[in-house]
């Protein structure tokens, strides 16, 4: 199962958090629920804004796909470099 946020919402095997439904509130716990929740997705989002950063995450890219995914793996691992989550794998 994944974790999304609300733009998720009734999507299969994606949990997201709880929605206040019409002149409702949510109970202490589906609050709690929901601070827990998103403790753990603010993380998700912080990398997702630092790939942003490169302009070519966020448009269109005009080359084929081959030289899009070279682009976007060699992105990615410019951000885990930044964020220190590189793992080297001696032999």
């Amino acid at each position: 199962m994944f974790e999304g946020d609300k733009a998720y919402q009734g999507a299969k095997n994606i949990k997201t958090p709880y929605k206040k439904a019409r002149n409702r509130e949510l109970t202490t716990q589906q609050k709690t629920e929901n601070k827990e929740f998103s403790g753990k997705r603010i993380f998700v989002e912080h990398v997702i804004r630092l790939v942003k950063i490169f302009q070519i995450a966020r448009q269109r890219f005009p080359l084929n796909s081959r030289t899009y995914e070279q682009v976007i793996f060699t992105i990615c691992g410019l951000v885990r470099l930044r964020i220190g989550a590189i793992v080297f794998s001696f032999l």
